[in-house]
């Protein structure tokens, strides 16, 4: 074996291609066509779209595996461990594994150069194909027609919201980036579309394709938001929908999903209450997730990093803000994201902006971010790290405050490494 331990492997696979990002099939092809990749699954679902993907893909997983089935899935990226992209059953793949499935993809490829993110998919394409699961449950990485997950055919492509995000890859407006996102799709395959609003470019490549299309506000519908009772419709069935996850807009996530299982399963087989009690236990980590620490305040963190991310956290956050006290936002971001769009949807319930500078690849130091929000808003403090926000937030928040911590992926890695266990934030505050 070329290497004996996971982060051995990860280091070497981050300088192997000479760019971080390289959008194209043909590489990964290659390789997976050496490899002897073919039918990964029983039944594959293909998720691509820019918001709520991973959510939907936690959706199907504890639906399916709660109905009886074997589920495997592949998610990027990770907040703490690799692992966490590549789970059987609901479980993260040992590190034994992902090395074996490595050594796999090395022995395959020769002189092609893989970038990390194409390496770690054939990786995964790699076990499952051992692993023969009922169900595999794809998240396509960015984009889709180019993404390194679109070597394999799905029997249901689900289409979660289209927004703008990785413009330099994918196009400019919401048209060219949802032709981007369908590139996904297969001839006659069953497609469910769950964007209330979806790009034209997206209906008109499922026509091309000549899809069935389970679109939401046609042929199902999600109501009782408002009274927070969703009720869950298509032709043939009906059934309250619990909002599991945590923020408003999961509630529309999880309706996507029964959408997508109604095309796969016969679900007039299950009772009501069995549909909707699938779904308990559904979680996501940096999903509007509530922290268990020891600050005086309610601690949350979400990964979301883009506007329309931002207008649902602004939902959600509404609806949680008390009378007497105050939500304080730390914010971090990538030079490639639109901080100012975020703020501006996110502003209307933030009563104080702190910002954390980001010491990784792509991250924008404090001055930087300030410099490219400080006329929209009044920064209040500015930290060198998310450890250092929240030493600050120990003296200065209440119980009555929330505090949200949110903008990119990292900045909630930030704060799982400096809150790693309930009542030591005191001693990881310091020391990191």
């Amino acid at each position: 074996m070329r290497f004996d331990t996971l982060d051995q492997w990860l280091e070497w696979q981050t300088v192997l291609h000479a760019s971080a990002i390289d959008l194209g099939l043909e590489r990964v092809q290659q390789v997976a066509g050496r490899m002897g990749l073919g039918r990964i699954a029983r039944q594959v679902i293909t998720v691509a779209g820019t918001n709520g993907k991973g959510s939907t893909v936690a959706g199907y997983e504890i639906w399916l595996r709660r109905a009886g089935y074997t589920v495997a899935s592949y998610t990027s990226p990770h907040l703490l461990k690799y692992n966490e992209r590549i789970k059987y059953n609901l479980e993260p793949v040992s590190d034994a594994e992902l090395c074996s499935a490595f050594e796999s993809v090395e022995a395959a490829r020769g002189d092609t150069s893989l970038t990390y993110f194409e390496y770690g998919t054939l990786a995964a394409l790699h076990l499952f194909q051992q692993w023969q699961p009922d169900y595999a449950i794809l998240e396509v990485g960015l984009g889709g027609r180019l993404d390194a997950v679109n070597i394999i055919d799905a029997d249901l492509v689900h289409l979660t919201p289209i927004g703008i995000d990785h413009q330099a890859w994918l196009g400019d407006d919401r048209e060219q980036i949802g032709f981007e996102k369908a590139g996904v799709l297969r001839d006659g395959i069953p497609v469910v579309l769950n964007d209330p609003d979806p790009p034209r470019s997206v209906l008109e490549e499922i026509e091309r394709h000549r899809c069935s299309c389970m679109r939401l506000g046609r042929d199902y519908q999600l109501t009782g938001l408002e009274t927070n009772r969703p009720l869950w419709q298509s032709r043939d069935l009906g059934f309250p929908l619990d909002n599991i996850m945590p923020g408003a807009h999961q509630a529309l996530n999880l309706a996507g999903v029964v959408a997508g299982l109604s095309r796969l399963i016969d679900l007039s087989a299950f009772d009501p209450d069995e549909l909707r009690n699938n779904f308990h236990g559904a979680g996501l980590a940096g999903r509007l997730q509530q922290i268990d620490c020891s600050l005086p305040c309610r601690l949350f963190a979400d990964v979301g990093h883009n506007p329309d991310a931002a207008r649902a956290l602004a939902a959600s956050l509404d609806e949680l803000k008390s009378a007497q006290g105050r939500l304080v936002v730390l914010l971090g971001m990538l030079e490639d994201k639109q901080p100012e769009l975020f703020v501006e949807a996110l502003s209307p319930v933030v009563d104080s902006w702190w910002l954390t500078g980001l010491d990784c690849d792509r991250g924008l130091s404090v001055s930087r971010l300030q410099s490219r929000i400080g006329a929209q808003v009044k920064i209040d403090e500015r930290f060198d790290n998310v450890a250092a926000a929240l030493d600050h937030a120990l003296s200065s928040l209440g119980n009555q405050d929330i505090m949200l911590v949110t903008g990119s992926f990292v900045t909630v890695e930030q704060l799982l490494r400096a809150v790693p266990d309930p009542g030591k934030l005191n001693k990881y505050g310091s020391e990191h």
